[in-house]
């Protein structure tokens, strides 16, 4: 039996939902740990693109089970629309093939109001959210004044509840001249959909433990990118929740030794939404040429993503800071047209070389890559499945980067479409 960790060795938008799908296929439980509905997966399967935000991309598969852990932060009204949306394309959800945490916390309106009201208030200094509640969701969690799952078997219990945490919000929304927001007509609404998400809550980590002695294949799936990661991304152009694989044992509730392989998804080039550094971005045609071959708008707020080159030196450190064992390379293809292609293998920081992103904002914005340079290829990789089938210089391409960011390359992708990859290890086989 072998649990795989999925997570994203860059900012996010790497392809995930693809290869999360396609090794859905061979895993018995899908399940998400960390983050919102501010991270989309886009899945294409047999032309029919599914488009999810919460829900763990093993849903479109039959015969998987699907979880949403303790770690997510969840809006129980997008949810219910998202599941609603699935149906719609004859993807069956029930309580046979879903199950959310009793522990995950909500996502209120106030939430995302706050969110907003910190966006707008912050002008340049605007983090990019997707103003969706997510930060302050989790902000409520560690204060320990959060509305979770379980709170809705109860009126008396959410009336408590929900009184604590409006009294933190109502306070900083009257100091900041917004109207107060009223309890009782929130515990209606809550009340209302309570059933809709109760019969899907189970102590997860209780279901996890089952799965194990049963010898079930475990696929914990990640979402947004390690260069996120509220401890260890480029701080505070991150997101509020830990996306490292190391989160996968908290966010679902079982030990480090339940995982067995982490694979990093990591994209041929490099893509960034919102605001912070970006060493490598291309603010020319080469990278309006990336943008638009790569299709590179959010999933989730239909942003377009900034582009630049692959900038060798994160993906290493995201590696070792993740412990990913093996890359599945994805978006080959998009390279296809270029003359030449880039490779950042260095930083310079007022004119010394430095081999790592330092920590802190200022330094990060002030650093300068230094590349390595590559001919391209010049020829079609779409939908190439054999490496043998590769050009030449896509081969070498490949090879230095696999060398450079001293992690094994797993598979490469060469189109949106599922059966689309090469495959060189199969980490279920590892």
């Amino acid at each position: 039996m072998k649990n795989i960790v999925v997570v994203g060795s860059q900012w996010g938008d790497e392809g995930k939902g693809k290869i999360v799908d396609w090794l859905s296929e061979q895993a018995d439980i899908v399940i998400r740990f960390q983050g919102g509905h501010n991270a989309g997966h886009t899945l294409v399967i047999d032309g029919i693109t599914y488009k999810l935000r919460l829900l763990p991309s093993g849903i479109v598969r039959k015969n998987k089970i699907s979880i949403i852990g303790n770690g997510v932060v969840v809006d129980p009204w997008a949810l219910l629309e998202e599941i609603e949306e699935i149906k719609s394309k004859g993807v069956n959800v029930d309580t046979n093939n879903f199950i959310i945490s009793e522990s995950a916390n909500l996502i209120l309106p106030f939430h995302r109001e706050m969110d907003e009201i910190r966006e707008d208030a912050a002008g340049k200094g605007k983090i990019g959210t997707t103003r969706r509640g997510i930060g302050p969701a989790y902000e409520d969690k560690v204060g320990r004044r959060s509305i979770r799952v379980m709170d809705l078997r109860s009126e008396k219990n959410l009336d408590q509840r929900l009184e604590s945490v409006l009294q933190h919000h109502n306070a900083i929304r009257k100091g900041l001249g917004k109207k107060i927001f009223k309890k009782d007509q929130l515990k209606k609404d809550l009340l209302k959909i309570a059933p809709e998400i109760l019969k899907f809550s189970q102590p997860v980590w209780l279901k996890i433990d089952q799965f194990k002695r049963q010898k079930k294949k475990i696929l914990f799936e990640g979402a947004q990118g390690i260069l996120l990661d509220v401890d260890h991304g480029t701080y505070p152009f991150v997101t509020s929740s830990n996306t490292v694989a190391a989160s996968a044992a908290t966010g679902s509730g079982c030990g480090p030794n339940s995982i067995n392989y982490v694979l990093g998804i990591t994209k041929a080039y490099t893509t960034r939404v919102g605001e912070g550094p970006f060493p490598t971005e291309l603010n020319d045609n080469i990278g309006e040429l990336l943008g638009t071959r790569g299709k590179e708008f959010g999933t989730v707020t239909s942003r377009k993503r900034r582009c630049g080159w692959f900038d060798g030196v994160l993906v290493r450190q995201t590696i070792k800071i993740s412990g990913i064992d093996g890359i599945a390379l994805t978006k080959l293809d998009v390279l296809d047209e270029l003359d030449e292609i880039k490779m950042c293998i260095m930083y310079d920081l007022n004119g010394d070389q430095i081999d790592y992103l330092p920590a802190a904002v200022e330094d990060q914005l002030k650093i300068k890559p230094v590349y390595k340079t590559f001919p391209g290829w010049k020829t079609s990789t779409n939908g190439i499945k054999n490496i043998d089938e590769l050009p030449d210089n896509a081969k070498n391409y490949i090879y230095a980067l696999e060398d450079f960011i001293g992690a094994k390359i797993s598979s490469i992708s060469t189109s949106p479409e599922r059966e689309d990859t090469i495959l060189v290890e199969n980490p279920f086989d590892v």
